[in-house]
């Protein structure tokens, strides 16, 4: 195993980061963007990732980029894609951060590319499911278009940063990390909150009328059992 500069592991591991962070918009995307950088040795493959340059491994990954990229504008499909590409992220996240640590012993650089790289991917995956699923939820899917051109733009510009500027790339996946599971964590505070709250009032086993959830109509007397 070769030994490098610390500053040489930090902008590999920052390389990679970014790359994970980007296949959570789009997974096939990053995945290009590291095959033609291999292709043309702007990035030096890690040990075993050479079929990633490939010129099969590069029309292969073209075609699939160009059906994600279009099929996200698709109505239902957009939604299908996100269950399909949630897991597909995070095995895409592994590989990306696993290639761009050729300089590390094989067993660590898998460690940090499956907890690392795909956690990372899968995070950043699971919350633009969610935001879509709010979004079909709230408009009728009349935003998922720009949610969706929103994403493609985040995963071209964040592979094309991760190969320029690597540690640029990799502050910002950190710091999209940490937003996103703070995010997660209200999320699931407020559902805790809706779920217990309101019925404990009532006493055990009490079901709310329709027109108390979320509190956003009024309530008839006749229509509070418990309360008048």
């Amino acid at each position: 195993m070769e030994t490098l500069p610390l500053t040489e592991y930090i902008v590999a591991g920052a390389l990679g980061l970014g790359l994970a962070a980007s296949s959570g918009f789009r997974v096939f995307v990053p995945l290009l963007a590291a095959s033609v950088a291999h292709h043309f040795g702007w990035l030096p493959a890690a040990p075993g990732f050479a079929w990633l340059g490939s010129w099969a491994a590069m029309l292969a990954l073209a075609a699939a980029t160009v059906f994600e990229v279009l099929g996200y504008y698709l109505p239902v499909v957009d939604n299908v894609l996100d269950a399909l590409t949630t897991p597909a992220a995070v095995v895409a996240g592994a590989l990306l951060m696993t290639s761009s640590l050729p300089h590390l012993d094989p067993a660590l650089r898998w460690g940090l590319g499956i907890v690392v790289g795909g956690g990372t991917a899968g995070l950043v995956q699971g919350g633009t499911a969610l935001l879509r699923a709010g979004a079909t939820a709230t408009t009728g899917g009349l935003a998922n278009p720009v949610l969706s051109t929103l994403e493609n733009v985040l995963a071209v510009g964040g592979a094309v940063l991760a190969l320029a500027l690597p540690l640029v790339a990799g502050v910002g996946a950190v710091a999209l990390v940490l937003f996103g599971l703070g995010r997660l964590r209200r999320w699931r505070q407020r559902r805790a909150v809706r779920r217990a709250g309101a019925p404990a009032a009532q006493g055990p086993g009490a079901v709310l009328p329709p027109c108390m959830h979320f509190l956003r109509t009024a309530c008839a007397p006749g229509q509070l059992p418990g309360f008048f």
